[in-house]
């Protein structure tokens, strides 16, 4: 099954740009995802247990390495690509 997921990080910190560019990295670690980053959020497409194993990965990474972080998440089901 494919999917879609369109995700916003807001570092809860005054230097915010670095934890953003961080996780996008982490996400471009991960093989079999398609990422789209634009101003206002990223878009992660591939197969579900891919996505969903690579985002549980980065997300927990991003709490251990920046603390305190909000994720706002849209997932779609199938691959949604423009």
């Amino acid at each position: 099954m494919k999917l879609t997921v369109d995700i916003s990080k807001y570092p809860l910190a005054d230097n915010y740009i670095e934890p953003i560019k961080g996780f996008i990295e982490q996400l471009h670690r991960h093989d079999g995802l398609h990422i789209i980053t634009n101003t206002l959020s990223t878009q992660v497409f591939g197969d579900y247990d891919t996505v969903m194993a690579a985002l549980q990965d980065c997300i927990k990474w991003s709490f251990q390495e920046y603390g305190k972080v909000v994720f706002v998440c849209k997932f779609l089901h199938g691959d949604l690509r423009p």
